[in-house]
């Protein structure tokens, strides 16, 4: 019988194959008492399969290192890294130890019981990558679980012969294999490095999110995915024929002919446009009437560059270089090793703008993992970004420096996120001041850098002049600017549906923003999520927008949408927009 399951579209196209379903060892979990004289070994179990999991991690971050980035994408080397981290950490080693020794659990109870207790302060995080962390330590932990009860984890497809025949088969070239899609609760970095090697044409979890690695990894592959999809492990049988729309972010199982021959030519003609779109690589991004049009890509490693490059794109509008600071457990990284990650972006970019945004962590997002902040209600509001950098003047002087000794070898703006007061402003650029300082009398090599601010906070865009007056640029962060403006918190489900980048006062302070750095002569991009999104290309464009900084799998097509456009067109239709008083609906209408 065909039936459909939604999750949430996170990679684009469809896939058509048999499903293989990866069953997860979380099932089953024996829950039992044990004497005081057995914790020892049970700790030791514990032990060993932990061990177990590190050294089979150090094995594929060998293996990857042997393979070059189409196979095995910079995404997974660094996922693994996070899950090492994980493995390190003292609270879910001491309190597995505590389960054991002062509750007498058995050794798999102590540990899913620690993974609850850890999980729900995951669940309390504000910040979408850290809070899809969550589904990174669940993995550690299930594989140290797969090893104690001796289960393993291979991520491989079933034998042809295994492969029962249906009417659907025929409807397939019998010159070639019958493709496979991957069924599963999630994907951990290590299956997805073997998901990679294998034959799999596409995935469907139970969990995750738009931030998960799950979605980072298969945008990363440009292969089609749905993650957050429930019960999908639970519901597809083993060679079930399953349907993914990673455009709709839809499964569908058991499809008849019809449908199947449907979807059929929806991936012939997803597979045409995406042979059309490659070929806009080279095109300059120019609407109908003259408008040039800059496309940036956001990274989040120095590795990624050759990856926005390949897309098309004429700089990076925004490296996010948090990422170089997390998960270290206070092993922050120093002057020279922010210099060369951030001399391998500009370089990897070959002569192409980047612009770094400084570190925007603090709060649910600390440094040093192993140090939880309990002390704050709301930690959106709390100790993060520039505030977090002010607070930690050393810190921020050894970023700052090692940007300014990157922008000796190529294009390089500096970004400052989160500043909302002139006496923020004031002190943010007397410290770049004093690291130019320091480094000349270092006698250390620099080069200039423009500076600009973001405007994700409404006190931000409603005083504009203030930052113009010191700022070269503006990069409006969507993502930040519609949760303030609406008071919508993205993590709780309950209200999540308010969340909507359409909504009168968002547009009216992208618009006014825009129009303001128009009217002074300063550049103005989108680096939010809004700047990727084709639906809303033609209105960013219509009310003036002329950068658009994304992830570089959607360069592409917003660059389709760009050639497209006439601005002249679409600036009353924009004016309209602005003035309505429910855009979401004028639009769809």
């Amino acid at each position: 019988m065909t039936f459909s399951v939604h999750g949430l579209a996170v990679a684009r196209g469809i896939a058509i194959g048999r499903a293989v379903l990866m069953a997860s060892s979380r099932v089953d979990v024996a829950h039992y008492f044990i004497e005081a004289g057995q914790a020892d070994e049970e700790i030791a179990r514990v032990r060993a399969g932990r061990n177990a999991v590190v050294e089979e991690i150090h094995r594929l971050q060998q293996t990857i290192s042997l393979m070059g980035p189409k196979e095995a994408p910079q995404e997974l080397s660094a996922l693994l890294d996070v899950h090492l981290m994980l493995l390190e950490d003292e609270e879910l080693i001491n309190g597995v130890k505590h389960w054991i020794t002062d509750r007498l659990y058995n050794a798999e109870w102590a540990l899913t019981t620690q993974l609850e207790v850890i999980s729900r302060q995951f669940d309390d995080m504000e910040d979408d990558y850290l809070r899809g962390r969550k589904a990174d330590l669940e993995q550690v932990a299930e594989r140290i679980l797969r090893y104690m009860k001796g289960v393993a984890s291979p991520v491989a497809p079933p034998s042809a012969g295994s492969r029962r025949k249906t009417q659907q088969d025929l409807l397939l070239d019998d010159s070639m294999d019958v493709p496979l899609v991957m069924i599963a609760h999630d994907l951990s970095p290590a299956d997805m490095l073997q998901f990679k090697q294998s034959v799999f044409a596409g995935f469907v979890t139970d969990v995750g999110g738009r931030n998960s690695h799950t979605a980072i990894v298969a945008r990363s592959m440009d292969i089609p995915a749905v993650v957050g999809a429930r019960s999908a492990s639970a519901l597809v049988r083993q060679d079930d024929w399953i349907i993914i729309d990673g455009d709709a972010g839809v499964m569908i199982v058991d499809p008849s002919p019809i449908i199947l021959a449907e979807y059929g030519f929806k991936q012939r003609q997803g597979e045409l446009e995406r042979g059309r779109l490659s070929r806009l690589r080279h095109t300059p991004a120019v609407t109908m009437d003259g408008q040039k049009i800059e496309l940036l890509a956001n990274i989040e490693l120095p590795e990624d560059a050759p990856t926005a490059l390949k897309a098309g794109a004429v700089g990076v509008g925004l490296f996010r270089s948090e990422f170089l600071f997390m998960g270290r457990r206070g092993d922050l990284p120093d002057e020279e090793e922010q210099y060369q990650a951030y001399r391998r972006a500009v370089e990897g970019m070959e002569g192409l703008p980047v612009t770094i945004r400084t570190v925007d962590v603090g709060a649910d997002k600390p440094l040093d993992d192993s140090v939880r902040d309990e002390a704050h209600l709301n930690p959106a509001l709390g100790l993060r970004a520039i505030r977090w950098s002010l607070a930690d003047p050393a810190m921020f002087l050894t970023q700052l420096r090692a940007i300014l000794r990157a922008a000796a070898h190529g294009q390089v703006n500096m970004l400052i996120p989160m500043l909302a007061h002139a006496s923020e402003i004031r002190q943010t650029l007397s410290l770049i001041d004093f690291a130019r300082a320091e480094l000349d009398n270092r006698g250390v090599a620099y080069g200039p850098v423009k500076l600009g601010a973001m405007i994700e906070i409404p006190a931000a865009a409603l005083t504009l002049k203030i930052f113009l007056k010191y700022f070269d640029f503006l990069s409006i962060g969507t993502n930040d600017l519609i949760q303030y403006t609406l008071a919508i918190d993205r993590a709780d489900e309950s209200v999540a549906h308010l969340y909507d980048p359409l909504h009168p006062a968002v547009l009216r302070l992208v618009a006014e923003t825009i129009r303001e750095c128009h009217a002074q002569g300063k550049g103005v991009s989108v680096c939010g999520e809004m700047a990727g999104d084709t639906t809303l290309t033609r209105l960013l464009l219509g009310l003036g927008l002329r950068s658009f900084s994304m992830h570089p799998a959607q360069i592409l097509a917003v660059k389709q949408e760009v050639l497209r456009a006439d601005t002249a067109r679409l600036a009353p239709w924009a004016q309209q927009m602005l003035d309505a008083e429910d855009p979401a609906a004028l639009m769809a209408g």
